[in-house]
């Protein structure tokens, strides 16, 4: 059973879809947006839309993963092409990039919302972004978007602890992000470059790190896993293979990141 004070949380989360009328529900197939949009499904039927944006910058197999997450859900689901990397501001990398990609994003959802006739565009933010360095939570505010899980009180353990308990099949679903938050501030963005990043964490994952980053710095590949994965991860057959397949890639150097997994670690507050 659900503890006392998350049920109540889940129950005014089901109030809050009741008085939205029908929302599209900007949709990566993570936990947080998996558990908006589950309610919003439960509460709203066909008045809900999940859209997944598919892009460059999106992780391969995310999008693949999406679609089968929103399967599961019985949630309608789009997905849409968004520009991102055709924007100059977003390629130049600079500290507001993040701003700039879900400027585009959200103006995309504002689109099918009003095609939809759906009233309302949600994200799947809780209330541990808000300590974050979160720029994209400014376009949210320029249009209009708003955050269920934050309005409601969800910090991050309560999300992973409610989708556990309504049985989503995602609640455990490692971290994620866009492709260019690996590559340092400041460094010129290209697709290439996100093709090659996407291919070295594919590489990771394919090894069995569920949880791992390959963060760029020139012609270095920096790469975090999760503490208790460091040791397999230096095993010759093991570290072999990444060194080798990192190298046939592109990269010159490739290392190990002693610290671990850090999510955003390359933010400007991380000091990586």
């Amino acid at each position: 059973m659900v503890a006392t004070g998350l049920s109540l949380k889940l129950e005014e989360l089901h109030r809050w879809f009741d008085g939205a009328g029908g929302v599209v529900v900007a949709y990566s197939g993570g936990t947080d947006s998996t558990l908006v949009a589950a309610v919003a499904r439960r509460v709203l039927g066909s008045r809900a839309l999940a859209v997944t944006a598919a892009s460059p910058s999106l992780p391969p197999g995310e999008l693949g993963e999406a679609r089968r997450a929103a399967a599961a859900l019985g949630i309608r689901h789009r997905t849409v092409r968004t520009h991102e990397t055709d924007k100059p501001e977003y390629l130049a990398n600079g500290t507001d990039r993040c701003y700039h990609c879900k400027a585009e994003l959200y103006d995309v959802l504002a689109g099918i919302a009003a095609e939809e006739r759906l009233p309302v565009v949600v994200s799947g933010a809780n209330l541990d972004d808000l300590g974050d360095f979160r720029p994209g939570l400014r376009a949210a505010a320029e249009v209009g978007v708003r955050h269920p899980l934050v309005e409601v009180g969800f910090a991050k353990s309560d999300v992973r602890e409610a989708a556990r308990e309504l049985g989503i099949p995602t609640w455990d679903k490692p971290a994620s992000a866009c492709l260019s938050s690996r590559i340092a501030f400041g460094v010129m963005i290209t697709v290439d470059e996100l093709s090659k990043v996407g291919r070295a964490e594919r590489l990771l994952k394919d090894l069995g790190f569920r949880q791992c980053r390959v963060r760029v710095h020139g012609d270095l590949a920096r790469v975090e896993v999760e503490l208790p994965d460091l040791p397999r991860l230096a095993e010759p057959g093991v570290r072999d293979r990444v060194v080798e397949g990192l190298k046939s890639l592109g990269y010159r150097y490739v290392t190990l990141d002693l610290e671990g997994f850090r999510s955003g670690s390359m933010n400007p507050e991380g000091g990586a």
